[in-house]
């Protein structure tokens, strides 16, 4: 029996009806059913579903989250934003470069907060937007964290020549055994960047990644990921100071 996680396609509706509600306010049905480009017949009943499970609500100007969303939530949960905000101000400072910290959720890589580089030129990181694990440097640190058959899931899903695929999984092997990865122009031509993972209590909860032009930080790459080791050992203990006991 195959108990390997799928995509089930009303769990993905319902999920982007929440998503898209949450990234742009009031929506209308029809105004969800073309963000999904789901008939509107469809994203109604599941919409009328979660005003009915309190999900969401109904106003006069579209619907809202609900107030049922709130009791998904640990009120003494961790705050991995919070816990990494001084460190990457520092690290922006140090290196003059962008510094996220990003999370999986599910198969993608959403970045939580970002300090961006002071310069002219910079990378701007694309805050709680959905992204692929792979090839952005701190999806890479997430993804390889994951089983091996979770990650040639993973890259099986993407559009990927026999030997693209066996390069990445090389790829993130090595990730894995040394606790970094590198984007050299993978995603854009001109970025580059480094991350390392995020531990708490022995899981990988994130990532810190610093990113930049390629020209001005492929030479401090490595310098990179040097520094990201005490990064990421000082957001793991701000979030063990701030664990419920």
């Amino acid at each position: 029996m195959d108990t390997s996680a799928k995509e089930h396609r009303t769990v993905s509706r319902v999920v982007g009806i929440l998503e898209a509600v949450a990234a742009r306010g009031p929506m209308r049905v029809h105004e969800i059913s073309a963000e999904l480009d789901a008939p509107n017949t469809s994203v109604f009943g599941l919409v009328k579903g979660l005003v009915a499970t309190g999900y969401l609500s109904e106003e006069p100007d579209g619907y809202r989250l609900g107030p049922a969303l709130g009791a998904l939530l640990l009120p003494a949960r961790p705050d991995l934003e919070s816990a990494a905000a001084p460190v990457i101000s520092e690290l922006r400072d140090t290196f003059a470069e962008t510094v996220m910290v990003g999370v999986a959720v599910g198969d993608s890589l959403i970045y939580l907060a970002s300090a961006e580089s002071p310069q002219r030129i910079r990378y701007a990181a694309p805050l709680q937007m959905r992204r692929p694990l792979y090839p952005p440097s701190a999806g890479k640190v997430l993804l390889a964290q994951r089983s091996e058959k979770r990650r040639e899931r993973y890259l099986a899903s993407l559009e990927l020549t026999d030997e693209q695929r066996a390069a990445a999984t090389e790829e993130l092997r090595t990730v894995r055994e040394r606790g970094v990865a590198f984007n050299r122009g993978e995603t854009l031509p001109d970025v580059s960047a480094a991350a390392r993972p995020i531990r708490s209590a022995g899981d990988v909860v994130g990532a810190l990644a610093v990113a930049g032009p390629t020209p001005r930080i492929e030479p401090r790459l490595e310098e990179i990921a040097h520094a990201l080791v005490d990064a990421t050992a000082e957001v793991a203990r701000r979030l063990g100071r701030d664990r419920p006991r």
